[in-house]
């Protein structure tokens, strides 16, 4: 079963532009690179410090591997991990299904 993860980050307050510009410009595409399907994402638009990451996978098993291998990459750890994780204040995850229904409207 395909699966759609959303991750609601609140960042920290005057930080939301430039973790926007580093996700657009650089953690997004570095993401696709390493075979993780990226929707949307962007800065929420009824809370001022907050941002939405949505993804999908094919199943539990791949988002759970393609996360471990992505987020243990020298690349995320040499460059993005400390200057992303200190922008971030809180982030929840939600993973639902991907029905056929949301594939078609998402083109996933």
């Amino acid at each position: 079963m395909s699966l759609l993860e959303i991750r609601f980050f609140t960042v920290h307050p005057g930080r939301r532009e430039e973790f926007d510009r580093l996700s657009r410009e650089e953690t997004v595409p570095l993401m696709r690179r390493w075979g993780i399907t990226v929707l949307t994402g962007g800065p929420a638009l009824n809370d001022e410090n907050g941002y939405c990451l949505v993804r999908t996978f094919a199943s539990e098993e791949e988002r759970v591997g393609l996360q471990e291998r992505f987020y243990a990459s020298a690349e995320w750890n040499d460059k993005y991990d400390k200057p992303v994780t200190a922008m971030i204040a809180d982030y929840k995850t939600v993973v639902l299904p991907l029905t056929p229904e949301l594939e078609r409207r998402f083109g996933a």
